[in-house]
């Protein structure tokens, strides 16, 4: 289905078979498989299928194993959901879905974040096959200058004027290919240890990279091309080398995150992360494509339990 909006999404979706029957061509494309032990060609039953592993004999249904399992929320409002969710550049809040959708915004808020859990990369995105990698840090979070006084940060690590404890900014590191794919990273640290084995596992030996002068990328020229521009020195642009590309990308990432989320808590940085990246990446494919690549990759399930807990 090509679906030119989101009405014609709903009015396609009009009762649960349809959802059922349009998810498991996505799933399975007719060849259903039982998800506890990967055996083809299950019973078929009233609710679902029921394994013909005899040493496995269970029911399940297309939702188990997804974001939709143990979900009584009907197909026509999480496809809506994803549908928003992935067409929004800079995202869409859980107030706003709400409304959008007629249910509560605490519903609203866990159906987004197993959105976000679906939209982790299955596999690695290497980026460097076709043109040069710009690497650069960011920092999520108030400016200093912006706080209180007694909420500013005090000459004792971690704790504020007041003595409370002081929240700092939260650090995302990211590397980006020009014309190509952004992978991201949240970090506790800019420190070699975290960001050199990093590097490693997505950008391709030998290939170009550019950065700006911090020391943690000093070792970078022992395995790649390895040119920076000195931003201390207002240098921004050298030749060919620049981390503009990176530098853009941020400006997009922060604008979704101050202007649609507001407040991104440490916990859950890495997931809103996920969800920026697979957006990014998949900016060129029209949407109703977007909507059919995010459902063929919905794995891994999000029990609200685990979603709250410390």
């Amino acid at each position: 289905m090509d679906f030119k909006s989101l009405p014609h999404l709903l009015d396609y979706f009009k009762d649960e078979k349809t959802g059922v029957e349009y998810y498991e061509k996505m799933r399975w494309n007719g060849n259903p498989t039982c998800p506890h032990c990967g055996k083809e060609k299950p019973y078929k039953t009233n609710r679902g299928y029921k394994c013909s592993n005899n040493e496995c004999y269970k029911k399940f249904t297309v939702k188990v194993g997804t974001i939709f399992q143990n979900s009584k929320i009907p197909f026509r409002l999480w496809f809506a959901a994803i549908y928003l969710a992935t067409g929004h550049k800079k995202g869409i809040s859980s107030v706003q879905l709400a409304t959008n959708l007629g249910i509560t915004q605490k519903t609203a808020w866990f159906m987004l974040h197993r959105i976000r859990e679906m939209l982790r990369a299955q596999a690695p995105y290497m980026v460097g096959a076709k043109d040069v990698v710009e690497l650069d840090e960011t920092y999520i979070g108030g400016k200093e200058r912006n706080r209180h006084t007694k909420k500013r940060e005090s000459d004792v690590p971690g704790i504020a004027n007041d003595g409370t404890a002081y929240n700092k900014k939260k650090i995302v590191f990211g590397l980006i290919e020009r014309k190509g794919n952004v992978v991201l990273k949240h970090i506790p640290n800019v420190t070699m240890d975290h960001v050199l084995p990093w590097i490693y596992q997505y950008v391709l030996v030998g290939h170009k990279i550019n950065t700006d002068e911090h020391s943690a990328y000093k070792r970078l020229n022992t395995l790649y091309e390895h040119d920076f521009v000195t931003h201390s020195h207002r240098e921004y642009k050298k030749g060919k080398t620049h981390t503009n590309t990176i530098e853009n990308f941020w400006s997009v990432l922060k604008r979704g995150l101050y202007g649609t989320y507001h407040c991104v808590s440490e916990k859950h940085l890495q997931r809103y992360l996920c969800e920026f990246q697979t957006r990014f990446n998949l900016r060129s494919m029209p949407q109703t494509d977007r909507f059919n690549y995010t459902l063929q990759y919905n794995m891994g399930s999000l029990p609200y339990k685990q979603l709250i807990s410390k």
